[in-house]
């Protein structure tokens, strides 16, 4: 009896302590590569790090203004988006790169996480800067972030 109830009490622990390490994994963005072609707002090095998005309001709402100012950028396809995070892909007008875009929704620290990496290449000129730097606009103008 005593083995079952100590295995009982530690499923238990683990099913309870699940959440919090699914949520800590949640909020990381991938790493850039070294080279030149991403940007991340979690990156370590000043040449990847570009800044998080600080959020007004509430990050729901945020978060649901990104998505929308994504799909509303050309050649950008969100394939993939929940409540907390999301990935699009956006492709290149004549040679048709294809660069991926990462955002994660962290509402305790009233932030929106964001990379932009090409998959492919070396440099990507600056591509993948402006691409957040122009989503930052958007959102400003929205009134969604700071």
């Amino acid at each position: 009896m005593p083995l079952k109830l100590l295995f009982s009490v530690g499923l238990i622990i683990m099913t309870l302590s699940m959440p919090t390490e699914a949520k800590a994994a949640a909020i990381t963005l991938p790493l850039c590569p070294n080279r030149p072609n991403c940007v991340s707002s979690q990156a370590a090095d000043n040449d990847h790090f570009i800044a998080p998005f600080k959020i007004k309001g509430r990050p729901e709402d945020a978060f649901a203004a990104l998505k929308k100012a994504l799909s509303e950028q050309s050649r950008t396809v969100i394939t993939e988006a929940g409540d907390t995070a999301l990935h699009a892909e956006a492709t290149s007008l004549i040679f048709r790169f294809v660069d991926d875009v990462h955002a994660i929704l962290d509402a305790d620290a009233g932030v929106i996480q964001i990379r932009s990496a090409s998959r492919v290449g070396y440099s990507d000129l600056g591509v993948n800067r402006r691409r957040v730097e122009a989503l930052r606009t958007t959102l400003q103008q929205a009134g969604a972030i700071e």
